[in-house]
């Protein structure tokens, strides 16, 4: 047996000073400078509030529910809760309080999870019914400490649904020396019963420039030296969580010696630098896609991941188009001002629809290349399809083109909105879906769909029509009333006060008595409603769609819809719905 005496020695059995750092283990940045209080916590004002408000005025409840995403303090803000229902120091009144200044006789003990009054679980690794049973049996001892007995059950939606079931009478009516604490990053897996026995708070990500103000404070201490770009970059792969950006900024402090620099960070995270990706954008939105392949190849070599490249150009996509929708204020915080500048002078080159397509093709190539065997060849195509699809023109200016009679220009149209009126085309294929607008002049809508639809009358005016009386179902909300009303029921004969219909298959018993007991319940008016043998009139549902099948066939038969089909091979008309009235007072303004 070694003697406690002897001094420390290192791996390779050397002796070491009892006072070297080499003699310590050392502790990461998440550990070291994990929140002991609330006033540590950053980015949780609104939970602290609540919890001092509570303390304050001695409503503090039996069970918390601590949600949110990995790394934003769910298990820390646990252990100080438990502290903080433990508080105890010589001349402060014996109760609960939020304000801890200094540690108090439990305070060590509960921080590092050795206290035996307050017991930890992980609900991962314990996920039976036994184990929930031991907690149920302990929490009928009163505590052997501190004041109240606290559980923490860490990943609680881990829990089996047997486990569940048997926590909720103690849960529900603990002893009074008992409280729980549950943390998880799935609450949606939680079951409804439990989270109604808690009070639940949801631990918000963390903002990118806090996270910046809380890596310089944490540097500082450190005596490690960062660029705020590089600080920016971290807190932006952060995601939100204190942990990972913690990490990071680790990782980070290492590979630089004590220095933390953006192309090392760069180089770390894989990412490329954002002037270059801005060039590269405005390749593929020139179609010059062999361009765009020597820079992303360049990008590759020079340390950037495929995948996280298509991520940072879809980033940019979005920031132009943010630029140009809400202006200059609507950008980014860690946009610098050149960043700025060249995604505001894209969003004024490119339309909404092209920079929509490039953001969509980029989501689902980000996919492709993170699932891909060979991410750099899965990034190239993504990268050439784009650049193909550049100079293609979007539905609406393929059908000013060949509305005007230009169908074989080439490129984008002129940027002013062409005069439409009346219907709305939806052309789908196997890949997308076109919606279109022909103008009036080369395609009007049949006296059929030109027909505006019954306003629904309220409960005070009697309906005139079997049309009214299926609209009145609409307007009170009766969906089920309304779909046999058009479905399985012919209209005989009308009259005010009277209906005569004929039942075909499919409809309930007792329809007819429904009906009228409902439109007296609408109308204040007796109605009654008779069922005939005679046919009648074909249900309205089925007038319907043979309208709509004839609208079909007209327009799809129109010269300019079977030039957009040309274009588009394998593309057919799923549908045709008529412009809102609001659109056609637009497009007659254009």
């Amino acid at each position: 047996m070694a003697n406690s005496t002897s001094p420390p020695t290192d791996l390779l059995g050397n002796e070491t000073p009892a006072g070297s750092e080499t003699g310590k283990p050392y502790v990461v940045l998440a550990r070291k400078y994990r929140p002991e209080t609330f006033d540590q916590l950053i980015g949780q004002e609104a939970m602290v509030t609540t919890l001092k408000n509570a303390f304050a005025t001695n409503r503090i409840a039996q069970g918390y529910m601590l949600t949110g995403v990995r790394g934003v303090g769910k298990t820390t803000t646990a252990r100080i809760l438990a502290r903080a229902l433990n508080y105890s120091k010589p001349g402060l009144p014996d109760r609960p309080t939020m304000e801890m200044e200094g540690y108090g006789e439990h305070c060590l003990q509960i921080i590092q999870s050795r206290h035996p009054d307050v017991i930890e679980m992980d609900a991962a690794s314990n996920t039976g019914v036994d184990n929930v049973r031991e907690i149920i049996e302990n929490a009928r001892y009163r505590p052997i400490l501190a004041r109240y007995k606290v559980f923490i059950i860490d990943e609680v939606h881990m829990l089996s649904k047997s486990a569940f079931n048997a926590l909720l009478k103690t849960l529900e009516e603990p002893p009074e020396h008992v409280k729980f604490i549950f943390a998880t990053t799935e609450v949606r897996k939680v079951p409804v019963t439990v989270l109604s026995r808690c009070q639940r708070f949801d631990l918000r990500r963390v903002d990118a420039p806090l996270l910046v103000k809380h890596f310089k404070s944490i540097l500082a201490q450190e005596n490690a030296e960062a660029e705020d770009e590089a600080l920016a970059l971290i807190a932006r792969a952060a995601g939100g969580s204190v942990r990972d950006g913690l990490s990071i900024l680790d990782q980070a402090i290492a590979m630089g010696a004590g220095k933390v620099t953006t192309p090392a960070v760069r180089a770390m995270l894989g990412l490329a630098d954002r002037g270059r990706i801005f060039d590269l954008l405005e390749a593929l939105m020139r179609g010059a896609a062999g361009d765009a392949l020597r820079q992303l190849e360049q990008l590759y070599r020079d340390g950037g991941d495929p995948a996280q490249i298509l991520a940072d150009l879809a980033e940019a996509v979005h920031a132009a188009t943010r630029i140009k929708v809400v202006g200059q204020d609507g950008a980014s915080e860690d946009l610098s001002a050149e960043d700025r500048r060249r995604a505001a002078a894209l969003g004024d080159r490119l339309s909404i629809p092209v920079l929509t397509r490039a953001w969509q093709m980029l989501q689902k190539g980000y996919e492709e290349a993170s699932r891909a065997s060979q991410p750099l060849q899965a990034a190239e195509m993504v990268l050439i399809r784009i650049a193909h699809a550049a100079d293609l023109p979007s539905p609406d200016e393929l059908i000013r083109m060949f509305g005007s009679g230009n169908g074989q220009a080439r490129g984008p149209a002129p940027a002013s909105r062409q005069q439409t009126e009346g219907i709305r085309l939806e052309v789908g294929s196997a890949q997308s879906t076109m919606a279109s607008k022909p103008a009036a002049a080369t395609a009007s809508p049949s006296p059929a769909s030109a027909q505006p639809t019954s306003t629904a009358p309220s409960s005070q005016k009697q309906p005139n029509s079997f049309q009214e009386i299926v609209d009145l179902a609409g307007l009170h909300r009766d969906a089920r009333l309304k779909v046999h009303l058009e479905e399985h029921v012919r209209l005989v004969r009308f009259e005010p006060g009277r209906l005569e219909i004929h039942l075909i298959e499919g409809a309930p018993q007792g329809l007819a008595n429904e009906l009228s007991e409902k439109l007296a319940k609408w109308t204040g008016k007796r109605w009654v409603v008779a069922v005939s043998r005679e046919l009648g009139e074909p249900p309205i549902g089925e007038v319907r769609r043979q309208r709509e099948a004839a609208e079909l066939a007209e327009l799809t038969a129109h010269p300019a819809v079977q030039a957009i089909l040309d274009v588009f091979p394998g593309a057919e008309v799923k549908a045709v719905h008529p412009l809102p009235e609001s659109k056609r007072d637009e497009s007659k303004a254009g």
